[in-house]
């Protein structure tokens, strides 16, 4: 199971009300990449998939896909604000080591497929 805490729902409606459109929900989900392997994404999205697990919490819908949710399984989604950044963080208890960046990670049972950090950061400009 997977747990939002207050403060990103709290951000999420913020988020969600500043969208075009009604009914959107809030996508995380892994990809293989990444400098240890696997990176987290966010995104939204208008309807779930047949395989989504779908968190609801009042007017806050998260969709995590099938393959996602195993690596995400126990993960606690949160808002954190700080004097230097603000974002998404999730706490996940499969991560059993993440990149300096925060973003990647790997599993006990599965190391995804890292790439040097210099490739990932050419792919997020």
């Amino acid at each position: 199971m997977i747990t939002v805490t207050d403060r990103a729902v709290s951000k999420l409606k913020e988020l969600l009300a500043e969208q075009d459109e009604a009914g959107l929900y809030f996508r995380v989900f892994i990809t293989k990449g990444g400098c240890d392997g696997f990176s987290y994404g966010m995104t939204f999205d208008s309807a779930p998939e047949a395989d989504d697990q779908v968190i609801d919490r009042g007017d806050v819908r998260v969709l995590v896909d099938k393959t996602s949710s195993r690596l995400l399984d126990g993960a606690e989604i949160d808002y954190v604000s700080s004097v230097t950044a603000a974002g998404f963080a999730i706490r996940n208890p499969n991560a059993v080591s993440t990149c300096g960046c925060g973003h990647s990670f790997k599993t006990r049972d599965d190391a995804g497929e890292a790439q040097p950090c210099s490739e990932t950061e050419e792919t997020r400009a």
